[in-house]
């Protein structure tokens, strides 16, 4: 009798472990930080939707369309996004007042894909400070490659410094002797080009050498007197560090002063709304490093990515125009994001939202050329390290054949 006694209090006790362990389990289920619960996901980000940079704001827009059309499939593991998409203007103070917002006021888990290396590095701190991830920005500062002090931010462009010397290699391959004018912008994004680029050449030991600069601010009308001055220079390469407004018009004015150097661009300002501004037969020649794919171009037409991109764009978007490569860009990024939050799964930490953008080494996303992935890994936020030149031929880019490094 006592036996059995004791049979059924060891049975009980071990039932009531097990009902405890299935009851912890379930509990552990679920993990939510702010901007997260059981019916919502609430992520946001800064671009600028009016000033001198407003040509990026269909980013948003883009972003806006897509989540609504995850939310119209019953969105991402049965929670509804909610994005908030702020103007900053392109500016730094307007970057910190909107960001503190949507991290203090509107509670979102998440930011992504926010833009510019100015106004991100005057929230830089803040975010790492509050351990808010600063995901896929559009921006390749070498600064956000820094996994032990800032953990909490990424890049979502390749690297400036990267690409600056893959350019350089490309002007000692085809001009050992050059004679390099640059344009730059007067911000860290400029420097950021600059200093690398520069030293590539002078480690390079020949004859190719940096003979003018110039800089420009966001804010200059125009940037006339600076092109003059560089075309005046003797210089047979031009290497354009600008965006937006200034780099459409740069391309123009090289054209209309006669001036016809081996023109480098920025991969960042190859979108077809800038080549439009300046001029699809001004732009001829230009070269590039490229890594993504384009709309609006014969070559691209029956991609399965960019056919999906067209029909998220016909019924959510359709004031957008079907060759707008930032708004293809942004589409790119909206689903690396939604990918992120697809396997947080029923984890809705911060932490588990920075891990998950950690381990997407592999992960292919839709504006990508074939072959190309992100790298990143917990240790280094590289985004990507498989590059390739391009030459704009008037039309479309020709693309290299072999990926390229530095």
């Amino acid at each position: 009798m006592k036996n059995h006694l004791s049979t059924r209090v060891v049975r009980a006790t071990i039932a009531v472990a097990m009902l405890s362990a299935a009851t912890g389990a379930f509990a552990a289920e679920k993990k939510y930080d702010f901007g997260a619960s059981d019916t919502e996901i609430r992520i946001g980000q800064t671009v600028p939707h009016s000033g001198p940079g407003s040509l990026y704001g269909v980013l948003g827009r883009v972003g806006e369309a897509y989540f609504q059309m995850l939310n119209d499939k019953g969105g991402i593991n049965g929670r509804k996004i909610k994005f908030l998409t702020m103007d900053d203007s392109y500016s730094a103070p307007k970057a910190v007042e909107a960001t503190r917002r949507l991290v203090e006021q509107d509670e979102v888990l998440a930011l992504y894909g926010s833009l510019g290396t100015a106004p991100q590095t005057a929230v830089h701190k803040y975010l790492n400070a509050k351990g808010v991830p600063q995901l896929l920005l559009n921006t390749g500062a070498s600064k956000w490659n820094d996994p032990k002090n800032n953990k909490w931010t990424m890049a979502g462009l390749p690297l400036y410094p990267t690409e600056a010397r893959v350019l350089a290699k490309y002007v000692l391959s085809v001009k050992p002797e050059a004679k390099v004018a640059i344009l730059y912008q007067n911000d860290d994004f400029g420097r950021d080009f600059l200093g690398p680029f520069k030293k590539a050449l002078e480690d390079a030991g020949g004859k190719a050498k940096v003979v003018a600069e110039a800089t420009y601010d966001l804010t200059d009308p125009t940037i006339d007197s600076q092109l003059i001055n560089l075309s005046k220079s003797g210089a047979d390469v031009f290497y354009n560090i600008s965006t937006g407004k200034a780099s459409s018009q740069s391309i123009r004015k090289v054209a209309e002063l006669g001036w016809k150097p081996l023109q480098l661009l920025s991969a960042g300002s190859t979108g077809r709304s800038i080549l439009h501004a300046g001029g699809l037969d001004n732009a001829k020649g230009i070269v590039a490093i490229r890594y993504s794919k384009e709309v609006g171009v014969p070559r691209w037409d029956n991609d399965p990515d960019v056919l999906a991109f067209e029909e998220l764009r016909k019924k959510y978007l359709p004031n957008v125009d079907k060759d707008n490569t930032i708004a293809y860009a942004g589409y790119g990024q909206a689903v690396t994001m939604g990918e992120i939050l697809r396997r947080c799964g029923d984890d809705l930490t911060r932490a588990n939202v920075l891990k998950q953008a950690a381990s997407l080494n592999g992960f292919h996303s839709p504006y990508m050329l074939d072959g190309i992935t992100y790298s990143y890994t917990a240790d280094d936020y590289t985004p990507m390290k498989t590059l390739y030149i391009s030459i704009f031929n008037g039309a479309d880019w020709d693309i290299s054949d072999k990926p390229v490094s530095e």
